[in-house]
C-alpha cells in the first residue's frame, strides 16, 4: 500500500469516528429522558473525536478529517495542492460510513423517524434548531471556520510546543459546537454535513451547498491570514 492510500485511510477512519462520535452523540444522547448530554455534551463529543483521533492518526495523516481543513493546510502552504482530491474523497466517504452505522443503530428505536428527527443534519431558516436565517448561518459558519483553522495553524506551528496540537485543536471544535449549535446545528466541516445530509434528503440535501461553501471560505481566509501574522511558512 502506497503511502497516499495509508494517508487516505488514516483519514477515512478519522472523519468516520468523527461523525459517528458526534453526530451520534446529538442523534442518540443529546436529548435522552432526563439523563440527555444536551448541548454541551454533543459539544464535548465533537471536540473528543478530533483530540483522539488527531492522536490515533495524525503522525499518518495530518488528522484533517474535514475537506475544509484540507483546503486551508494547502493554501496556508502545509499540504500539496495535488492531494486535496483524494483526501476529500476518503473524508466524505468516512462521513457517509458514520452516517450509515448510526441509522442502523438510530433506527433500531421503535418510533424513530429520520425526518422528525432531522439526523444531526445542518440547516438554516426553518431547519436551524433556532430558526437562524440564511445570512446568519452564512456569517456563523464562515467566522468559526476561520477561527478553527487559525488555532489549527497555530497550533502546528513549527514554534508551537510539540505533541500539544490536538488539544487545543478538540478545545476549539468544543467551542465552536457551544456557539453554534442554536445556529446550523455546528457543522465547519463539510463531510460531517454531507453524511447525515444524504440520509435526510430533502431539505438537507438543498441547504448543503452552504455547508461546503462557508467553511472552505472561512478556511482560506484562516490561511490567508494566518501566513501573514505568521511572517513565515512551516512545512
Amino acid at each position: 500500500m502506497s503511502s497516499l492510500s495509508k494517508r487516505c485511510m488514516a483519514e477515512l477512519i478519522g472523519t468516520f469516528w468523527l461523525v459517528l462520535g458526534g453526530c451520534g452523540s446529538a442523534v442518540l444522547a443529546a436529548g435522552f429522558p432526563e439523563l440527555g448530554i444536551g448541548f454541551a455534551g454533543v459539544a464535548l463529543a465533537f471536540g473528543l473525536t478530533v483530540l483522539t483521533m488527531a492522536y490515533a492518526v495524525g503522525h499518518i495523516s495530518g488528522g484533517h478529517f474535514n475537506p475544509a481543513v484540507t483546503v486551508g493546510l494547502a493554501v496556508g502552504g502545509r499540504f500539496p495542492m495535488r492531494e486535496i482530491l483524494p483526501y476529500v474523497v476518503v473524508q466524505v466517504i468516512g462521513a457517509i460510513l458514520a452516517a450509515a452505522v448510526l441509522y442502523c443503530i438510530a433506527s433500531g428505536k421503535p418510533g424513530f423517524d429520520l425526518v422528525a428527527s432531522g439526523f444531526a443534519a445542518n440547516g438554516y431558516g426553518d431547519h436551524s434548531p433556532g430558526k437562524y436565517a440564511l445570512g446568519a448561518a452564512l456569517t456563523c459558519e464562515i467566522v468559526l471556520t476561520f477561527g478553527f483553522l487559525f488555532v489549527i495553524l497555530g497550533a502546528t506551528d513549527k514554534r508551537a510546543p510539540a505533541g500539544f496540537a490536538p488539544i487545543p485543536i478538540g478545545l476549539a471544535l468544543t467551542l465552536i459546537h457551544l456557539i453554534s449549535i442554536p445556529v446550523t446545528n455546528t457543522s465547519v466541516n463539510p463531510a460531517r454535513s454531507t453524511g447525515p445530509a444524504l440520509f435526510v434528503g430533502g431539505w438537507a440535501v438543498e441547504q448543503l451547498w452552504l455547508f461546503w461553501v462557508a467553511p472552505i471560505v472561512g478556511a482560506i481566509l484562516a490561511a490567508l491570514v494566518y501566513r501573514f501574522v505568521a511572517g513565515r511558512q512551516d512545512s
